[in-house]
C-alpha cells in the first residue's frame, strides 16, 4: 500500500451529506430564526470551504455565541434522524485497505457519534480513530493536532499518512502537519473550489474511481 494510514474527512468525502442534510437543515434554521434570510447550496459549500461555517454564521448572519449554540442544537436534533449515504466505491476502498493491514482514521467537523453511526449504517469498516467536533476547539481541524496525535498513537511517520478531504481546512491541517493531502471533488462542481484544489493540491481527484486507481 502507498500509505499505511488513510485519514478521511467525513462529510462530502465519505458520505453525501451537505446537499442532502446539512444545507437543508441550515436553511430550515434560517427560516425559523432569521425569516427572509437564505443560503444557497453553492454559497454553503463556498463558505464552508473558506472561511468556514462559524465565520459564515457570524459574518453573514450576525450570530452570537448564544445563537451558535442554538443553531448547533437544532442541527444535532436534525441529523439524529437523517443518515447520509456513503458514496459508491468508498466502502470497497476502505475494505481493501483494511484487508492489507492499513489503518482508517477520520478527522471531521461532524460529531464522533454521528460519524460512527454513519459508518455502521453504510456498512463501512469501523475506523481505528475518530477526531470530530467533540474535540476542544484548539484541537479541531485545521489545527494539526489530530494528525500529530494519529502519528504518535500508532507510531507512524509523516509519509505514512494521506489526508483525504474536499475542503480547505483539511488542506491547511495537512500542510501544517507535513502530511500528504489528496483533494477530492466528487461532492460538487463549484469552479472556485475546484480551481483552488487543482492549483494547490499535488493530488486532486474528481471521481472515486480515479482515487481508487491512485491507491492501487
Amino acid at each position: 500500500m502507498k500509505y499505511k494510514c488513510l485519514v478521511f474527512d467525513h462529510d462530502d468525502t465519505v458520505v453525501n451529506s451537505t446537499a442532502t442534510i446539512h444545507h437543508p437543515c441550515f436553511q430550515m434554521y434560517l427560516d425559523k430564526c432569521y425569516p427572509g434570510m437564505s443560503c444557497s447550496l453553492e454559497k454553503y459549500f463556498l463558505k464552508n470551504f473558506d472561511p468556514g461555517f462559524i465565520p459564515m454564521c457570524r459574518e453573514d448572519y450576525g450570530m452570537s455565541d448564544e445563537d451558535l449554540e442554538d443553531e448547533a442544537a437544532f442541527w444535532r436534533a436534525y441529523v439524529e434522524n437523517h443518515v447520509p449515504l456513503a458514496y459508491p466505491g468508498i466502502r470497497e476502498i476502505m475494505e481493501r485497505h483494511k484487508r492489507e493491514g492499513g489503518l482508517i482514521c477520520v478527522v471531521s467537523h461532524s460529531y464522533e457519534f454521528n460519524i460512527l453511526r454513519d459508518y455502521k449504517a453504510n456498512s463501512l469498516p469501523e475506523p481505528d480513530a475518530v477526531y470530530g467536533w467533540g474535540q476542544p476547539m484548539e484541537r479541531r481541524k485545521p489545527n494539526p493536532w489530530p494528525l500529530e496525535d494519529i502519528m504518535g498513537r500508532f507510531g507512524l511517520e509523516k509519509d505514512e499518512l494521506l489526508m483525504i478531504d474536499d475542503l480547505k481546512p483539511g488542506f491547511d491541517m495537512a500542510s501544517a502537519a507535513g502530511v500528504a493531502f489528496a483533494g477530492v471533488g466528487w461532492a460538487n462542481d463549484i469552479p472556485a473550489i475546484e480551481s483552488f484544489m487543482r492549483q494547490n493540491c499535488r493530488k486532486y481527484f474528481k471521481t472515486i474511481s480515479s482515487f481508487n486507481e491512485f491507491l492501487r
